[in-house]
């Protein structure tokens, strides 16, 4: 008989769909900046580039101190500022307010990430627990580019979107641990072991802003390739992101159900490479078809190399600290892709941004394919995704310490969409 899984890290999960929605929701977001408040295209990528910036200084800033602080006070905390935040900037239209929600909520949502990263981390198959979350966010952002189009316009409906989510997730934080089991004391008496895989760590963490840049540079102006290059209305490029996101949904499960069995290596080079080329097609796009082809490829692909990607860091250190690390690095390119996008797209046109964007991440496929398999010697737990589970006798609750490990530190990933 097989050994029993370990309960699924429900809150954890909530707190990655939480913590990701924004960043999955940034196309929609600066498309509608853009639209309703008097901010031109380069203006309104440079608010989303604020906000995700605004999210990885949360996760640079509490790289090693989620663990001291406790889980369930900076998760509320991080809630309290995303609702907040995300919430203040739907409510108005002034453009000095609008930015300053979006920063508060950018941090919220880089707090609340790197809360859910730094308990993935300690579980004993991270992949899985990035899966779900994956799905998740996948899931809610799919409803959300159905619903959005058909309330009205104004800039107001992504952000309150994202708002209410915070505030569905936080009663869900009462089973997070209020503080590690190592807490203060014990820091003081063990000290800070040194960081493990020094080397690939590195690599990796130099890589992932590059590898994000050019993942979020497309994100970000999607909306206006669709509206502006293929000529499509607002509800047809919100149908085709829908579509795309559940193409995305397929690729966890599909990238939960292949788990080790190709490795690390061939999924994160591979894959990038492949995205690469969707990169280059959606950018070109000047129909409905070829439009959503590129876009529903690329996030059947995108998903999929970054489970692989958060799997890859959280297996560096069990502490999650290269997991933490390795995630804001990625915000950092994430907040630039936003801007990045625009400038290339507003300088060159659409179809060179994609080509730009595609040779980069070729580029950078090099040396995270080597970290890949270098670090493919420690063991990927399989990954598997319960479709449906019935119980036949009621289970006991999961003691708190399901999500309480001394050993977590955090992981700040916010490499977004």
């Amino acid at each position: 008989m097989s050994a029993p899984r370990s309960p699924l890290p429900w809150p954890l999960v909530a707190l990655f769909t939480a913590g990701y929605l924004a960043p999955y929701l940034l196309p929609t977001t600066v498309g509608r900046l853009d639209a309703a408040l008097p901010l031109t295209a380069t203006q309104a990528g440079a608010v989303g580039s604020a906000l995700l910036l605004a999210s990885a200084t949360a996760g640079f800033l509490l790289a090693s101190r989620v663990d001291r602080i406790g889980a369930r006070t900076l998760a509320r905390a991080g809630l309290a500022l995303a609702a907040l935040g995300y919430g203040g900037a739907a409510l108005t239209h002034a453009v000095p307010a609008v930015v300053a929600g979006a920063l508060v909520g950018g941090f919220g949502s880089g707090t609340v990430t790197a809360v859910a990263a730094t308990g993935i981390a300690a579980q004993r198959d991270p992949h899985r627990t990035s899966t779900l979350g994956l799905l998740g966010v996948s899931a809610l952002a799919g409803a959300v580019y159905l619903t959005v189009p058909h309330l009205g316009p104004g800039h107001g409906q992504p952000l309150a979107a994202i708002a209410l989510t915070a505030l569905a997730v936080w009663p869900l934080t009462g089973r997070l641990p209020a503080r590690t089991a190592a807490g203060p004391a014990a820091h003081r008496q063990e000290g800070r072991p040194p960081l493990p895989h020094r080397g690939l760590g590195l690599v990796l963490v130099a890589a992932m802003p590059c590898w994000s840049l050019a993942q979020n540079a497309l994100w970000g102006v999607s909306g206006r390739i669709g509206l502006r290059q293929a000529h499509l209305t607002e509800a047809t490029v919100g149908v085709v992101f829908a579509v795309a996101l559940g193409a995305g949904l397929l690729g966890v499960l599909g990238a939960g159900a292949i788990g080790p069995r190709l490795g690390r290596a061939v999924p994160v080079g591979a894959g990038t490479a492949l995205i690469a080329g969707c990169i280059a097609l959606s950018a070109s796009a000047a129909d409905l078809p070829v439009f959503a082809t590129g876009e529903i490829a690329w996030n059947l692909c995108y998903p999929i190399v970054l489970s692989y990607l958060i799997g890859l860091a959280a297996s560096l250190d069990p502490r999650g600290r290269w997991a933490v690390l390795a995630g804001s690095a990625s915000s950092l390119g994430t907040a630039a892709g936003p801007l990045a996008g625009s400038l290339l797209s507003a300088g060159a046109g659409f179809p060179v941004m994609g080509g730009v964007l595609a040779v980069g991440l070729l580029v950078v496929a090099v040396p995270l394919t080597v970290v890949a398999r270098r670090a493919g010697r420690v063991v990927l737990p399989v990954v598997e995704i319960p479709v449906v589970e019935i119980p036949l006798e009621t289970p006991a609750p999961p003691a708190r310490g399901a999500y309480d490990t001394a050993a977590a530190a955090p992981l700040s990933q916010a490499s977004a969409h």
